[in-house]
């Protein structure tokens, strides 16, 4: 129920026109049913824009050791005090309806990226799709919350085209779809590739959300592939570290070559932050200061904000090539573009001649 370390008139000042909350973590604390007392997660939080919840299927691979898989659902003992809980597609779906976000995801059997167990995959594949099913039967909000469907496989183009058409066949019943089960630790080569198979299979129509993608270099490339909408905590819990996010890439606030630096974190920002404080402020405020985080957070999402809007303004304009082209001159200046972006922009269509070297 809140981005850490600003309230939500600050994200309203940011831009920022959608957030997710966690279904697992809210229902242990404070819970569903007193979310919903209180008028739903927008009123709890004073937050009158978007809101995404996710499933609580993630938390089957970030909190694996805790976590009993089976055909009727997910169990979790609690980290906070050992306790049980029994996360169902129909209990999943009940906890989002409380909640009242605007998009709410299906409970989907989520693997680690990076497992090697081929048979695991192949049940949690089609165990997804049975459940995508109970989780349309429970929903009684349809009208009020779009749910979307997981597109799960692993990494296997076949295991990914069964989840696909499954999903699919489900028509009107999910309003959106989400590529899951990648951004784990897997060969940047296989992310693009799944990426692709899954954008280019899913109807144009609905929106086609990339879960866990949050690097400003993986989100120019999704989106050249077809993708709409990511989320990912990188760039909030990487600005509690001190590193702050710039076109060119990261800024280390913690180096000892910012003590004197008298420029903004980006010149070319707009944000609070960088209208006001250098980066040698921030290098002291980073080493000492819990408020350094709050200022680098802030900054770090409107760069995000600013991305996203340019991004989708190119597209507007016509001119998307374009902008591909100067975010990575300015990420890649000798023209050293890794190859699996380079390849995935030509799957893509997108003509990056003029920049690699």
């Amino acid at each position: 129920g809140t981005i850490k370390g600003l309230t939500t008139q600050q994200l309203e000042d940011l831009e920022c026109q959608l957030i997710l909350g966690n279904t697992y973590h809210l229902e242990l604390r404070p819970g569903s049913e007193l979310v919903s007392e209180m008028g739903g997660l927008h009123e709890f939080m004073n937050w009158n824009r978007g809101l995404l919840t996710d499933s609580g299927g993630f938390q089957m691979v970030s909190l694996l050791h805790l976590a009993e898989i089976t055909e009727e659902g997910v169990t979790f003992q609690s980290p906070v005090d050992g306790e049980k809980m029994l996360l169902t597609p129909e209990h999943s779906i009940q906890i989002q309806n409380r909640i009242g976000a605007d998009i709410i995801m299906a409970l989907d059997d989520v693997v680690s990226s990076v497992t090697e167990d081929m048979e695991r995959f192949e049940e949690a594949t089609h165990r997804t799709t049975r459940w995508i099913d109970r989780c349309i039967a429970a929903h009684q909000r349809p009208h009020e919350q779009s749910l979307f469907g997981i597109v799960q496989g692993g990494l296997d183009p076949r295991l990914r085209k069964i989840s696909l058409d499954g999903l699919k066949a489900r028509g009107d019943k999910l309003p959106g779809y989400a590529v899951g089960g990648v951004a784990g630790g897997e060969s940047k080569d296989a992310f693009w590739r799944v990426v692709a198979q899954c954008t280019a299979e899913l109807p144009e129509d609905k929106p086609r959300y990339v879960m866990g993608v949050g690097y400003p270099l993986d989100i120019v490339v999704c989106s050249a592939l077809g993708a709409d909408m990511y989320d990912c905590v990188y760039p909030t819990r990487t600005a509690r570290f001190g590193t702050a996010l710039v076109p060119e890439g990261v800024l280390k606030l913690k180096g000892n070559n910012m003590v004197n630096d008298d420029r903004p974190i980006d010149p070319d920002c707009d944000c609070m932050v960088c209208r006001k404080y250098t980066r040698g402020y921030l290098h002291h405020l980073v080493t000492k200061e819990p408020s350094a985080a709050l200022l680098v957070t802030y900054h770090n999402i409107r760069h995000m904000m600013n991305l996203g809007k340019n991004l989708r303004q190119s597209i507007i304009d016509g001119r998307f090539e374009e902008f591909v082209n100067d975010f990575l001159r300015r990420q890649f200046p000798t023209g050293e573009v890794p190859l699996w972006v380079r390849e995935a922009l030509e799957v893509a269509d997108i003509d990056i001649s003029r920049v690699v070297k």
